[in-house]
């Protein structure tokens, strides 16, 4: 028995320093890139990827992530299997001689562990779905750099990048006062040892609680707490008891009128009932294109790498879709002449 916990315990510390390791690497090759310091980061596996359960919970706890271009995005690429280690070596050996079929199978068997990564920074200023975005950036990074001959899987490498390319989009994006890329980092550091102390004590640590498990001095602490803070949105309530808002009071000298608010309710039903009539790639690459779900127009290039295929495949898809808009509307004003 005393033999088997030590065998036991000696594959666990081997697995643990693979992990250091491994994250070590890709904080240096990182640090290398864009000349900074390296900082901690998290591991994911490919047994913790986002399940559909959880993405359902995910959903009903905050209706607005579940925009229909999220949910036909996901959907697509649940439809990618995960690849076994010896695929990741095959693949990745295909990439570095330049095949691209084999880059694009690789970046769309992993966009779940994005989805994986991304969800925990929900609510940091960015939509989930921009949240997706910046991470794939850090997935077509991780598969560049990725060596298969370290003997570790890609997942465990490419966490490291994909939450890099996301922290540092919010840090850019996210705030209306933009912050340091080493702040963002410290914030969401201060964030995870609250919660990880909150679970462990029961209750919410002090302030002096939290710096020790950081190991900075309490002044920091006060520092990211400080940093943390978000100017007032104008949707935030006045008060518990009364829904009105700081935007209610404020008048929009650029709000449109009854009649506007209506005709464009009507154009974005007969928008929504034309899309039906497409393929569900064809119209998520129409409403990701032309910004139709969300008012943000997105480039071929953008588009690409939210659905890990090729610019020039999402222009083909894009012009199936026009041609057979352009149909559809010649049928439908045939139809009309011919009930004058």
């Amino acid at each position: 028995m005393t033999q088997e916990r030590e065998r036991r315990e000696t594959s666990q510390r081997r697995r643990s320093g693979t992990s250091r390791s491994v994250e070590r690497e890709a904080s240096e090759a990182f640090a290398e890139e864009r000349a900074i310091e390296p900082v901690e980061a998290e591991i994911v596996e490919p047994e913790a990827l986002l399940s559909d359960a959880e993405l359902e919970d995910l959903f009903r706890s905050d209706p607005s992530l579940a925009s229909d271009p999220l949910r036909l995005y996901l959907r697509d690429i649940a439809e990618a299997p995960l690849l076994t280690p010896e695929e990741e070596v095959e693949l990745a050996k295909r990439i570095k001689e330049g095949d691209t079929e084999a880059l694009q199978r690789f970046v769309r068997s992993n966009l779940r562990l994005v989805v994986s990564i991304a969800k925990r920074y929900v609510g940091r200023g960015l939509s989930l779905l921009d949240l997706i975005q910046e991470g794939n950036i850090g997935l077509m990074r991780a598969v560049e750099k990725f060596d298969w001959r370290r003997g570790y899987r890609f997942s465990t490498y490419a966490t490291w990048w994909i939450r890099q390319a996301i922290t540092r989009a919010i840090a850019d994006q996210g705030r209306t006062i933009r912050l340091p890329v080493h702040m963002t980092d410290s914030i969401t550091r201060y964030h995870r040892t609250t919660t990880q102390l909150a679970q462990e004590l029961g209750r919410q640590p002090t302030p002096e609680e939290i710096a020790e498990a950081m190991s900075v001095q309490p002044e920091k602490i006060a520092q990211i707490v400080r940093a943390a803070q978000r100017a007032v949105s104008l949707d935030q309530p006045l008060s518990d008891e009364d829904e009105t808002s700081l935007g209610d009071l404020i008048a929009d000298e650029l709000a449109q009128s009854p009649e506007e608010l209506a005709e464009e309710s009507l154009m974005r039903r007969d928008i929504a009932e034309i899309l039906e009539m497409l393929t569900p790639r064809e119209r998520l690459v129409l409403q990701l294109r032309y910004g139709l779900s969300d008012g943000e127009p997105r480039t071929l290039a953008e588009v690409g790498d939210l659905l890990g295929i090729s610019r020039e495949r999402v222009r083909q898809i894009e012009n199936e879709a026009l041609r057979k808009l352009r149909r559809i509307a010649r049928e439908r004003l045939a139809e009309y002449y011919a009930g004058i």
